[in-house]
């Protein structure tokens, strides 16, 4: 994927592209959340990353999950279809990105232990999904805040 996103990057410099792709909100038996410290900007993002040309969304998040933490995700619940303004991010190195984002959840795997890729990413943790670092990219905030409304629903019925 890279080279896909390195030949656009050769032919638009850091303009703005949009891209799709997914993030995974693996959460554990207390329904936290699992997230990465990304190597490429030190802030905290869900596992995730941008679609490979003729993938599904679902096949996205499953190959990105398991490259990015050694995890094979289950059932993948539709949590919602993220894109505008709030999912824009600009990259350290300038890049710009609007990202358009299928956000799903899936529980940790019994007896799974997380092995990170440390290329993409230096640490791991679970985290209440109403007490995330305030290191949290942005393009991520939109979906943990749907994820806290989607958890508060499941309580009242």
């Amino acid at each position: 994927m890279d080279d896909y996103v390195s030949a656009l990057r050769q032919a638009v410099g850091t303009r703005p592209l949009v891209l799709p792709g997914t993030s995974v909100l693996v959460t554990d038996p207390e329904g936290r959340v699992l997230l990465l410290t990304r190597a490429d900007t030190g802030g905290w993002g869900l596992p995730g990353g941008i679609m490979e040309p003729g993938e599904s969304f679902e096949e996205t998040g499953r190959r990105e999950v398991l490259e990015e933490t050694g995890l094979a995700v289950g059932q993948l619940e539709l949590l919602g279809i993220y894109s505008g303004a709030s999912c824009y991010y600009r990259y350290p190195n300038g890049d710009e990105i609007y990202n358009v984002t299928a956000a799903y959840l899936t529980a940790l795997p019994e007896g799974a232990v997380v092995s990170l890729d440390v290329g993409e990413n230096t640490h791991w943790r679970f985290f209440a999904p109403d007490d995330v670092p305030a290191t949290l990219i942005s393009p991520e905030r939109p979906i943990l805040a749907d994820y806290v409304r989607h958890l508060g629903d499941r309580r009242q019925t």
